[in-house]
């Protein structure tokens, strides 16, 4: 399962796509908003995507994944639109025979959506605002 959603992240249902009776590992990431980016006090997050070709780098991220680790499961969920303190932004987790790949997959499919998947957040301090990473 890949997404693009403006709902929470409900993680007890990801968890549950997961599960495989062959699973010896289930990793689960979960990017949460903090309050603050190098001791500048945060008030929330917007998150905007270009949800179609999103979840097309976010498909050939996971094909990738699928060719360099044994993964049985995946799920990738990422949250747009305004986000609060304490929210979770992006859900990755994968399910593997053992935990050694589950947790390389998982850390290489999070690295590469940060650096390639057209997903923008710009941070809202309470002093100003700033595009992070404005070209993805």
């Amino acid at each position: 399962m890949i997404a693009i959603t403006t709902d929470p992240i409900d993680v007890a249902s990801a968890l549950k796509l997961l599960q495989a009776s062959e699973a010896g590992a289930i990793d689960l990431f979960l990017g949460v908003v903090r309050d603050n980016t190098q001791e500048r006090p945060v008030d929330h997050l917007q998150y905007e995507a270009y949800d179609r070709m999103a979840i097309s780098e976010m498909q050939k991220i996971m094909d990738e994944a699928h060719q360099r680790w044994q993964l049985l499961r995946h799920v990738v969920i990422h949250r747009k639109g305004t986000l609060r303190i304490g929210e979770i932004a992006v859900l990755i987790g994968v399910a593997t025979p053992h935990r050694a790949d589950a947790f390389d997959a998982t850390r290489y499919v999070i690295d590469t959506i940060k650096q390639t998947v057209p997903i923008w957040k710009k941070e809202i301090f309470t002093d100003g605002e700033v595009w992070v990473n404005a070209t993805p």
